[in-house]
């Protein structure tokens, strides 16, 4: 049935890239006297964050509003976010995973991410390299679930939507894609995905 798989597409955020060691985060909001659930939703659920993503804002104006919001002196603010991301890691056996496939198949990244991100991944992380392709919400200034951006990706491909397997750690993006007839996968750890991803390929 998938045997005609030509592509496998990953989600960034909560996927390859996670919290690793929730303990810089926790102490942060400790020490500003927020609470985490509070700063988590400033950083990624708020109203700004939602215009970061679609590009109509740029990084550096999301975490300024973030700063007024907290309290955090503009002087603080860039050891602010670093200390926000200590904890995240890129997960070693995923990275192991779209090593293996990529001779094989096409390896895409959709993330619904802000204007700075592609230098993070490429200059921080060094995790470009895995993807043949890789599209950021923030430089086409779509985002998931809407349908155009998985359009996108499958024509940057050059595949068929029956022909790409989608992992995402969110049901609403999985569902996007499905209804587009693309094969997904929801994102609860790491082995449980590589496996199921397996299971697509064999």
């Amino acid at each position: 049935m998938h045997n005609e798989t030509k592509a496998v597409i990953w989600d960034m955020g909560g996927v390859l890239l996670r919290e690793w060691d929730p303990t810089p985060r926790q102490q942060l909001a400790a020490d500003w006297g927020i609470p985490l659930k509070t700063l988590n939703q400033l950083v990624f659920q708020s109203e700004s964050a939602r215009l970061a993503a679609l590009g109509d804002v740029s990084e550096q104006e999301h975490w300024e509003w973030i700063r007024r919001q907290v309290g955090v002196p503009a002087a603080d603010l860039s050891d602010f976010q670093l200390q926000f991301w200590a904890g995240d890691r890129i997960d070693p056996d995923i990275r192991e995973f779209l090593a293996s496939l990529k001779n094989d198949y096409l390896i895409a990244l959709l993330s619904n991410a802000w204007t700075g991100t592609r230098k993070v991944l490429d200059e921080y992380y060094n995790c470009l390299e895995l993807f043949h392709h890789a599209i950021i919400s923030a430089e086409v200034r779509l985002a998931k679930p809407d349908p155009a951006i998985y359009h996108l990706m499958l024509d940057q491909l050059e595949v068929k939507p029956g022909q790409a397997i989608f992992v995402d750690d969110l049901q609403e993006n999985i569902d996007a894609a499905e209804q587009l007839g693309i094969h997904g996968i929801h994102f609860l750890n790491a082995q449980q995905a590589i496996s199921d991803v397996r299971q697509l390929l064999s």
